[in-house]
């Protein structure tokens, strides 16, 4: 099984939801992890505990594991993200440059038809889903 869907489904079944996960140097698997109520240090030794006696049986190889929260700033990388965080603050990176600009910082409105709409100083603007590189909330305080 693919390592993305074994964590997909292992999570979901704790009761957590994946944000993302990646490889780093040295043998560095980093998982990001998120549920409504937010996630805690409990939850995080929790889920390791439970990935570190899986991985072993499906023999997935890692040096070091490292569970946590995606924190304030969480990357948006589902469609599901997008209508769950809609009138949140977002920074926003693309691809390729739209209007001459890579880099927006609006209120999500939310994603329809593969278009994200972007409230930007009270302009409405439409992002193409292929062009995002990066969508992370803006925490405001």
């Amino acid at each position: 099984m693919e390592l993305s869907a074994l964590l997909e489904s292992t999570l979901s079944g704790m009761g957590y939801e994946l944000v993302s996960w990646e490889r780093a140097g040295r043998g560095l698997l980093r998982i990001f992890i998120d549920k409504p109520e937010g996630i805690n240090i409990d939850d995080c030794v929790a889920v390791s505990n439970h990935l570190t006696r899986l991985f072993t049986v499906e023999n997935v190889a890692y040096d070091r594991l490292e569970v946590s929260s995606p924190g304030l700033d969480r990357p948006l990388t589902k469609a599901v993200d997008f209508s769950r965080y809609a009138g949140q603050m977002v920074n926003v990176k693309l691809r390729v440059p739209m209007e001459k600009r890579k880099k927006f910082t609006g209120r999500l409105l939310g994603l329809e038809n593969d278009k994200v709409s972007l409230d930007v100083d009270g302009a409405v603007i439409l992002l193409d889903w292929n062009n995002l590189d990066s969508v992370r909330l803006k925490p405001e305080f």
